[in-house]
C-alpha cells in the first residue's frame, strides 16, 4: 500500500522560504511520477509541480521561478523548496505519486486526479 507523509509546513512572513518533504513508502519511488499540489478551503486541488522518473520537471505558472521540486530516489523522499513566498501561497500542501504517464502531457492535475495523495501540511504566509 502506497503511503505518502508530508512535513515541513508552517507559518512564514511574505518573502520568506519553506522546504517541504514527502516520504514515500509502499512502492519503488524511482519509477513513479511525483508531484505537489495545494488546496485552499472551498477550492479544488491545484497541481503546482511535478517531476518524472527521468528528472523532467513541470511547474504551474503561479510558482515557476520561486518553487523547486526535487527527488531523492535512494531515500524515497520528494522535496519542494519554496522561496519568495506570497500570502496567496497560503494553502494545504500535499504530495502525490503515480504512474510515469501521469507526468506526460503537461497537465499537472492529471497526477493529482489519478495518483495517490498524502494528507498534506499547512503553509501560511503572512504579510
Amino acid at each position: 500500500q502506497v503511503q505518502l507523509v508530508e512535513s515541513g509546513g508552517g507559518s512564514v512572513q511574505a518573502g520568506g522560504s519553506l522546504n517541504l518533504s514527502c516520504v514515500n513508502s509502499g512502492y519503488t519511488s524511482s519509477s513513479y511520477c511525483l508531484g505537489w499540489f495545494r488546496q485552499t478551503p472551498g477550492n479544488e486541488r491545484e497541481g503546482i509541480a511535478a517531476i518524472n522518473n527521468d528528472g523532467t520537471t513541470n511547474y504551474a505558472d503561479s510558482v515557476k521561478g520561486r518553487f523547486t521540486i526535487s527527488r531523492d530516489n535512494a531515500k524515497n523522499i520528494l522535496y519542494l523548496q519554496m522561496s519568495s513566498l506570497k500570502p496567496e501561497d497560503t494553502a494545504m500542501y500535499g504530495c502525490a505519486a503515480g504512474a510515469s504517464t501521469f507526468c506526460s502531457g503537461g497537465d499537472l492535475n492529471r497526477l493529482i486526479r489519478n495518483g495517490y495523495r498524502g494528507q498534506g501540511t499547512q503553509v501560511t504566509v503572512f504579510s
